[in-house]
């Protein structure tokens, strides 16, 4: 072993769990595993399948919205957003900052239309809109990402548990998904939901106290910004070229982007929603909801400005502590809280708290709508049957997910690789949902080829992406750190006799796309994979609009107003002249049996409540 790999070991053994924190770790797995117990055999509930999924659509306001909040804020974020702050500066931070033009987004463009539609699937609208083939397809999108994304989930917080403990990574990742398995299976969403406010409170404070306690370490609010604005942290690029891997314009636009197809458009959010009663719930939640993100968010990204304020004369990475950036926070929280009892618990129990409420969330609605879209056309369906089946798929997702710790084990940079993976299809997902709420003469046959060229074109551009930086011709090196001042960090007499070269120069500058800039000629495959979502929902947006004047929509073909955002109803096509005496109001329905499809209703000029008509055709 050479002086630096023994000193690392040194420094390693330092930074483990006491007896407190062991304690507080389990006291929350056993207290997330008892909520789905008692869901699971004691709560007074049918055994339906609108139970199981929605809570039979009385859930209440505060418990949705802390839920929400809890499943945005996943075991990754909690690593990973603080490491990117870290790494290459404070502008994600911007990224957070979208969340309050996301709120009213979602309040009055988008959620209304799954209220007035009475829907719990939010991929029903679609085959609504357009056609079962464009539901299908964006059903399949879904639960692609999911099978990306659900091993991810636990895998993140395991690393974390492993770096403090020395316990086998593995060894966590399968006993804690079990767990997760357990309640998720046992409870539906009810146990979902409860275990996401027991696990909120825990990150709520861990995530809050990190930031505190870690500025009181560096000496205070004024010295951690000193310190950060020295290092280049908080330097924010506004310029256009889309090259610069965070800038504020593909920040805040990503910000928009990711946020509003998180809570909106995504199934794991979207049933939560609309499990409440009444739209008004509905509003209230998602305005709790965007608070709490921009709180905690918020507070996940400071810390990584007060994390390098702490290490700014001595970068653990670059010393060689620390592997890489996603393993700097546990690293942080054991320099700053480990003499605290019971705090290492504390946050590791946030990091897993975050991770269980985004895996439960996803793995419920994941077996929803999967057997509603995949197996029970082929079966005869009874509410019994369902859930037991969900149930099952619930436990084999959960195993996947055991199993898949061992290739995410492999990645480098954890942020950056989930949101490329999920970049292939996020935008046309947003797309297809805009489009059809805004865009009535659009129909299912422009809009299905949208989504083709629309993924077609982003997996063209991501693997171009990853073959440039294989080549080189890509590498995103993070912002410069030192080692100048180690001795007056003491991590434990960790780098006394430490030697760093540094490697010479090279001869002739080398052109390279960096995270900062690019001296290359301008290629579409070297844009910051941040602009991806905007490029797949410009794709879908542009083809099928332009494809709608090649493919037009029957003439006698009506518009069902609910089919669309509140905010275009007065530009929605209206009745002929002729039909203007048909009254405004729906019939009733013996009445309606009697007019049929010859009733035409009229759509009001101001604003309020759609007309509906069962009748109407879309």
């Amino acid at each position: 072993m050479t002086l630096l790999e023994n000193t690392a070991a040194e420094a390693a053994k330092s930074f483990t769990f006491g007896v407190t924190d062991y304690i507080v770790f389990v006291l929350m797995l056993l207290t997330s595993a008892g909520i789905g117990v008692y869901f699971g055999f004691f709560s007074k509930s049918k055994n339906t399948t609108d139970e199981y999924l929605m809570g039979s659509k009385q859930m209440k306001t505060i418990p949705i919205a802390i839920s929400l909040v809890a499943s945005q804020l996943s075991g990754i974020a909690i690593m990973s957003v603080p490491a990117e702050n870290y790494t290459f500066g404070f502008s994600y931070f911007f990224m957070v900052v979208a969340m309050i033009l996301v709120v009213p987004i979602l309040n009055y463009i988008i959620i209304p239309v799954f209220y007035k539609n009475n829907i719990s699937n939010c991929y029903e609208y679609l085959q609504m809109r357009f056609d079962k083939r464009t539901r299908k397809l964006i059903t399949a999108s879904f639960v692609f990402n999911a099978f990306l994304m659900l091993p991810v989930y636990i895998f993140v917080p395991a690393l974390a548990f492993s770096q403090v403990t020395g316990i086998n990574i593995h060894l966590i990742n399968a006993i804690v998904c079990s767990i997760c398995i357990f309640y998720t299976m046992l409870g539906g969403i009810k146990a979902v939901v409860w275990t996401d406010v027991v696990q909120a409170g825990i990150m709520v404070t861990s995530v809050v106290l990190v930031g505190i306690l870690g500025t009181i370490k560096v000496g205070g609010l004024g010295k951690v910004f000193e310190l950060a604005e020295e290092g280049g942290r908080l330097d924010f690029y506004y310029g256009l070229d889309p090259r610069v891997r965070n800038s504020v314009i593909s920040l805040f636009t990503g910000g928009i982007l990711l946020w509003t197809g998180h809570i909106g458009l995504n199934q794991s959010c979207v049933q939560r929603i609309v499990s409440l009663p009444s739209m008004e719930n509905a509003r209230r939640a998602l305005i709790l909801t965007g608070i709490g993100v921009l709180i905690i968010m918020g507070f996940n990204s400071f810390s990584g400005i007060v994390m390098f304020a702490r290490y700014a004369g001595c970068d653990p990475i670059k010393a060689g502590i620390v592997q890489k950036p996603d393993k700097m926070m546990p690293f942080f929280v054991q320099d700053i809280m480990g003499h605290l009892k019971g705090m290492p618990g504390v946050f590791i129990s946030c990091v897993f708290s975050a991770a269980l409420s985004t895996m439960s969330a996803n793995l419920n609605s994941l077996a929803g709508v999967v057997y509603f879209d995949y197996i029970k056309p082929f079966i005869r369906h009874t509410d019994e049957r369902a859930n037991t089946i969900m149930k099952i798929f619930v436990v084999a997702m959960g195993s996947y997910c055991i199993l898949g710790g061992l290739v995410v084990q492999k990645f480098n940079s954890i942020l950056q690789t989930i949101v490329t993976i999920t970049s292939l299809s996020y935008g046309a997902v947003i797309g297809v949902f805009l489009v059809g709420m805004f865009v009535p003469r659009v129909n299912g046959k422009c809009v299905f080829t949208g989504i083709g060229v629309s993924f077609a074109v982003m997996l063209w551009i991501i693997v171009n992406a990853q073959m440039r930086f294989k080549s080189g011709a890509m590498k995103y090196e993070p912002l410069p750190t030192i080692l100048d001042r180690c001795e007056e960090y003491n991590f434990y007499g960790l780098i006394t006799n430490l030697n760093v070269t540094t490697p010479a120069p090279p001869l002739e500058t080398p052109l390279v796309t960096t995270a900062f800039g690019s001296n290359r000629p301008f290629s579409i495959y070297e844009i910051s994979f941040y602009w991806y979502k905007l490029i797949g929902l410009i794709l879908i947006a542009i083809t099928s609009i332009a494809l709608s004047y090649v493919w037009k929509r029957e003439d006698d073909e009506k518009y069902d107003p609910k089919l669309y955002s509140p905010v275009i109803w007065r530009f929605i096509p209206k009745a002929p002249k002729e039909m203007e005496s048909v009254p405004l109001k729906t019939p009733p329905p013996s009445l309606a049996e009697d007019v049929g499809n010859n009733t035409t209703i009229l759509l009001p000029d101001g604003g309020g409540d759609p007309p509906t008509n069962g009748n109407l055709k879309q």
